[in-house]
C-alpha cells in the first residue's frame, strides 16, 4: 500500500525514466516500482533528470497479481510501461482494477488493445475508471493530428504515418519481434478489421517537408484502428510507421522473417525466450537520451470522404520524449479530475486531442500543426 497517489512500474527502463522526469515537472510524487531494486535505485539517481528536487519513493515488487495489488492499493493512477504488454500486461491491468486505480501504458501492441477492450473494459467503465492503453508519441500524436482533421465534417476516410529519427529502446525491439511472431495486424475498412497482407513488405511513403521517400511497415496495424473503431465519424482506417533510416528500415523485415521461421515450431515459452535473444542482438544497450535537432517525429494523416479533404502534419521531436510527457501530464489530470470517458478510450477521446496538443506544445516538442482543408 502507498501514500503516493501515482505508480511508475517499470521506472528503470528507458521510458519510465523519463515518465518520472515530467512527473517531477508537474510536482506529482510518484513510486518508482519495478522488479529489481538495484536498477530502480542506479536509475532514479542517474538518469532522471532533476529526481533530486522529486518527491518519490522505490519500491521493488514481484510481478503477480496479488504482489502489485498491494503496492497498487492506495494509488490512484498506474503508469506501466513493462512490455511486451500481450506477455506481461495481465497481471498490471488485473492489479490496478482490484486497486481502483486508473490505468495508462505506452502500448502499440494492437493485440494488447483488443484484449483489453475484451477482457477488462466493461469491469473498468463499472467503476468509473480509465483504461488507456497506448499514450505515446507514436499513437497519441498521431491521433491529435487525425482529430484536428475530423473536426471537419463528412470526412470517413484517415490514412495515417508516424515516423521518427532515433532507434527503438530495448523494450520496444522485444515487443516489435514477439508482436510480428505472434499477431496480426490490421487496419479498419468498413468498420471491420482486416488484416495486413504479411508478404506486403516495406512500403514507401511521401514525407511532408521532404523530397526524399520513406519506407514504412504496418508496425503491428497500431492502436489507430481500434480507437477509430469506436468513432462513428470513421469507416477506414489504416497506419503505416517508421523511422527515417533507411538503412535501419531495410533490415527490419529481413530480421523479423528469420525470427518467425526459426521460432514457428517451438512452443509459446521457447518461442519467447528465442525472440527476447533475437532483440538482444539488435538492441541491448539503452539508447543514448534524445537531442532535439536528430530526434526528429513526423505525424502526418490525410482524411477523406465523399466530397471532402483534409491533411493535417504535425512536426516533432524526441518521440520518446513526448512520451514521457504524454504519460505524466494524463496522470496529473486525473488526481485532478475525472476523465471525460472511462473504461476503455484514448489518450485523446480521454482528455482531449486539443489539451494533448497543448501540452506538448507548451514543452516545445511539437510546432502548430499544418492543416490543409479542400471542399
Amino acid at each position: 500500500m502507498t501514500d503516493k497517489r501515482v505508480v511508475v512500474y517499470g521506472a528503470s527502463g528507458y521510458t519510465g525514466r523519463l515518465i518520472c522526469e515530467y512527473l517531477r515537472e508537474y510536482h506529482v510524487p510518484f513510486i518508482a516500482a519495478g522488479r529489481d531494486e538495484d536498477k530502480l535505485k542506479e536509475s532514479m539517481a542517474h538518469h532522471v533528470a532533476g529526481v533530486e528536487t522529486a518527491d518519490y519513493e522505490i519500491k521493488a515488487v514481484e510481478h503477480t497479481v496479488d504482489a502489485l495489488s498491494e503496492l497498487f492499493t492506495g494509488a490512484a493512477v498506474v503508469l506501466n510501461t513493462v512490455g511486451p504488454f500481450a506477455k506481461w500486461g495481465p497481471p498490471v491491468v488485473e492489479a490496478a482494477l482490484a486497486a481502483g486505480a486508473h490505468y495508462t501504458d505506452t502500448t502499440g501492441e494492437q493485440d494488447w488493445l483488443l484484449t483489453c477492450d475484451d477482457r477488462y473494459a466493461a469491469q473498468f467503465a463499472e467503476r468509473g475508471l480509465l483504461l488507456a492503453p497506448g499514450i505515446a508519441q507514436m499513437y497519441t500524436t498521431g491521433e491529435i493530428a487525425a482529430q484536428i482533421c475530423l473536426e471537419q465534417p463528412g470526412l470517413d476516410t484517415l490514412d495515417i504515418a508516424v515516423f521518427w529519427g532515433g532507434s527503438p529502446t530495448i523494450a520496444s525491439t522485444q515487443t516489435i519481434l514477439i508482436n510480428a511472431a505472434t499477431s496480426k495486424a490490421h487496419y479498419l475498412e468498413q468498420n471491420a478489421y482486416v488484416p495486413f497482407d504479411p508478404g506486403q513488405g516495406l512500403l514507401p511513403l511521401v514525407i511532408p517537408g521532404q523530397h526524399e521517400l520513406a519506407l514504412s511497415l504496418p508496425w503491428g496495424g497500431t492502436s489507430h484502428p481500434v480507437w477509430f473503431k469506436r468513432d462513428p465519424r470513421v469507416a477506414n482506417a489504416k497506419a503505416q510507421g517508421g523511422v527515417f533510416n533507411a538503412a535501419l528500415m531495410n533490415g527490419v523485415p529481413q530480421i523479423v522473417a528469420a525470427a518467425i521461421e526459426a521460432t514457428k515450431d517451438m512452443d509459446p515459452d521457447d518461442r519467447d525466450a528465442a525472440l527476447f535473444a533475437t532483440a538482444a542482438q539488435v538492441m541491448n544497450t539503452m539508447p543514448p537520451r534524445e537531442h532535439t535537432r536528430i530526434n526528429r517525429s513526423l505525424d502526418s494523416v490525410h482524411a477523406s470522404g465523399p466530397l471532402g479533404r483534409a491533411h493535417c502534419v504535425i512536426h516533432g521531436n524526441s518521440n520518446y520524449k513526448q512520451t514521457g510527457l504524454l504519460q505524466a501530464y494524463v496522470a496529473y489530470s486525473l488526481l485532478q479530475q475525472p476523465p471525460r470517458r472511462a473504461g476503455f478510450a484514448s489518450g485523446c477521446q480521454a482528455f482531449g486531442h486539443r489539451e494533448l496538443l497543448g501540452v506538448l506544445r507548451s514543452f516545445g516538442f511539437v510546432m502548430e500543426p499544418v492543416l490543409t482543408v479542400a471542399r
